[in-house]
């Protein structure tokens, strides 16, 4: 919705078609252009499929956002099945290889293009009881770092924006594993859903600057929604500024 709001005409991927159906009709009642396609990210030919359907229907992607994540199983390593915690890795980690190498093709070819893709709590800190969720973050936003140097000199800036805590689906999820998400985890819940956590325009503001030619300097970046990151834009960024490691620097 923040994208169409600026003016861009939106396109949507996930698996449940009834909500993709009502997100593009809310795009659309806003007078931006949506398209909305079922997809598992977890399927290459699929995503790279639809990426070019959309193209075609649309125009080029210049922006590509890479959202889809499930939380994985919850609970001590040493009771979690390990089919579910390889899913969770395959559709947050491979998931958004997948829609990466779908479009970076073309913005290669065009020397221009974003990737902004969303991190999650244990991106940069351990997440007990939380382990697949948390690796395959981890995991996402090395990619990031690594990516970003491998596109660099094809104009393509890749960054991974980390939202904060935002009532969701996940929201529920935690709060009805009990004592299997670890009492942290537990609080920090109650108070996400009691506050809403942060809220969608400070994440929207942030997307769209990462998305915008305003940090066409920034690149390889794990920036999280509660940084001040508006200080980035007239700012030189330090190679390990913002890095995995999240060495952030005052001066």
């Amino acid at each position: 919705m923040g994208f169409a709001a600026a003016g861009a005409s939106v396109g949507l991927l996930a698996r449940s078609q009834p909500e993709l159906d009502l997100a593009r009709l809310e795009i659309e009642h806003t007078g931006a252009k949506a398209m909305a396609l079922a997809v598992d990210v977890r399927d290459f030919a699929a995503v790279e499929q639809a990426a070019c359907q959309m193209s075609e229907a649309m125009g080029t992607i210049d922006v590509l956002v890479c959202a889809a994540a499930v939380q994985g199983p919850i609970g001590p390593l040493s009771e979690v099945d390990p089919r579910n915690w390889a899913d969770a890795v395959e559709t947050n980690l491979l998931g958004v290889m997948h829609a990466c190498r779908a479009v970076l093709p073309a913005m290669t070819a065009r020397r221009r293009g974003k990737i902004i893709v969303l991190s999650g709590g244990g991106a940069a800190q351990p997440r007990p009881y939380f382990t697949a969720y948390a690796a395959s973050k981890a995991a996402v936003v090395r990619l990031v770092e690594s990516l970003a140097e491998e596109v660099r000199e094809h104009n393509i800036q890749v960054n991974a924006l980390a939202p904060g805590g935002t009532f969701t689906h996940m929201t529920d999820e935690i709060l009805r594993a009990g004592e299997r998400a670890g009492w942290k985890e537990r609080e920090d819940a109650e108070q996400v859903r009691h506050s809403g956590g942060v809220q969608p325009d400070q994440q929207i503001q942030l997307a769209l600057f990462l998305a915008s030619q305003r940090s066409n300097h920034i690149n390889g970046k794990l920036i999280h929604v509660k940084d001040d990151w508006r200080k980035l834009e007239h700012k030189s960024l330090s190679p390990d500024m913002y890095t995995l490691r999240r060495v952030k620097k005052n001066s």
